[in-house]
């Protein structure tokens, strides 16, 4: 039997709520809508490069935000040493999104999901005040700042995984 990703019923955004919750509630919209453009392909499609020349395609996002959560949430934030899911950045940079040929989309969606999880572990109860440093660009910088750099990562994501989903079997919308 082919996997299928599943449905998902989207949880909208309030429109009041103090600050955290409304960069949570944001957050969780944009991850769900990654998932909501997946819903009802089956792996073989989304693993489709609908755009060439490039490499992307929806099963890579997802991969690719899973690596994204993992990066942002465990690794800079907590200092967590956790490494790389699917890319290594000396030897395969782009790994997330080139090798999803032979990958299991559906390991990879329990992946993803498995990563969101343990992001909001690592960040309950830390202030959005809180910093660390961040080695690479030699500077600090702030729960605050992950969460609404996550919410951009996503955004910017999810346009194109409405381009690959329309042009799979043109599904729009949402």
């Amino acid at each position: 039997m082919n996997w299928i990703a599943p449905r998902i019923d989207r949880i909208e955004v309030p429109p009041v709520g103090d600050e955290r919750a409304l960069l949570e509630a944001w957050l969780d919209h944009h991850r769900q809508t990654l998932l909501l453009k997946c819903a009802g392909l089956t792996a073989d499609r989304l693993k489709l490069r609908a755009v060439e020349p490039s490499s992307m395609s929806l099963l890579g996002l997802v991969r690719h935000m899973a690596e994204v959560e993992r990066s942002w949430f465990r690794r800079r934030f907590t200092g967590e040493p956790v490494g790389f899911l699917y890319r290594d950045p000396e030897t395969n940079p782009d790994g997330d999104f080139d090798d999803v040929d032979t990958a299991d989309a559906e390991a990879d969606f329990a992946t993803f999901a498995r990563e969101i999880e343990l992001a909001r572990a690592a960040t309950a109860g830390h202030s959005l005040e809180e910093t660390f440093h961040h080695s690479r660009r030699n500077t600090d910088m702030s729960l605050r700042w992950v969460y609404l750099h996550m919410i951009e990562e996503y955004a910017r994501h999810n346009g194109h995984a409405d381009l690959l989903r329309e042009r799979i079997d043109g599904v729009t919308g949402a």
